[in-house]
């Protein structure tokens, strides 16, 4: 069996805010020993969809790719971390299989080896960069503007902001209803492709990362809803 990732956004009460926070240290080393798990980020998450800044402490996120579909599922029903998300106020998790993209993180080809997918239906995108110091600034101010240009685009379904710290090293995972939606955000929103210009222009990025993914699988919910409730995906 070919390798899967997945994503996984879970919110606790505020109360347990401060838990929260503490497990992005103490899930570390019971993550790195867990089977069949090759690769994985503990990530904050911005506020509700805001993607430019500002946490929401009571919500967290995980990325991860699997030696195989059989790893995560063992993972989801028995494992102690899972286990314990079944207690959370919401939890959303998503099965994702290739479907292009290019650059690393922390080193490594996270869509190397994975099971291709089509790009055919919607389709799943994470974003992230190492922003170098000295564009921290200029970074900010222009994502702020291309957050506003996000939420005004055709076919984006669900979007939140996640990083592994809160300066310098930021990502996004968004929903979209189609490769072509996403296509034109990208090519034709004019603020979007300014910034992307610049960031080359002006080497923004120690590293970046821009990977699609076919979303093949969902349970759960995320703002009250799965966002892809009315998409050809599976449900399980």
């Amino acid at each position: 069996m070919a390798r899967v990732a997945s994503f996984h956004l879970i919110s606790e009460t505020r109360w347990l805010t401060p838990l929260a926070l503490a497990r992005l240290a103490t899930d570390r080393p019971r993550l790195a020993r867990v089977p069949g798990l090759r690769f994985w980020r503990l990530l904050g998450t911005a506020h509700a969809d805001d993607t430019a800044g500002g946490a929401d402490l009571h919500r967290t996120a995980l990325f991860a790719v699997w030696n195989d579909e059989t790893d995560l599922e063992a993972f989801l029903r028995t494992h102690r971390i899972a286990r314990r998300w079944g207690d959370a106020t919401e939890a959303w998790h998503v099965r994702l299989r290739a479907a292009g993209g290019h650059g690393t993180w922390r080193g490594v080809d996270v869509l190397d080896g994975l099971e291709a997918g089509s790009d055919g239906g919607p389709l799943a995108i994470i974003t992230r960069a190492d922003v170098r110091r000295r564009s921290w600034r200029t970074f900010r101010h222009a994502a702020r503007v291309v957050d506003t240009e996000l939420h005004q685009a055709d076919g984006l379904l669900a979007v939140v902001g996640v990083g592994e710290a809160p300066i310098g090293r930021l990502g996004t995972f968004s929903l979209w209803d189609s490769l072509d939606a996403a296509a034109s955000f990208a090519r034709r929103s004019p603020e979007h492709v300014e910034v992307i210009r610049r960031t080359r222009r002006e080497h923004w990025y120690g590293e970046e990362l821009f990977a699609r993914f076919e979303p093949y699988a969902s349970e759960g919910s995320w703002n009250g809803r799965d966002p892809l409730d009315g998409q050809p995906a599976e449900r399980r």
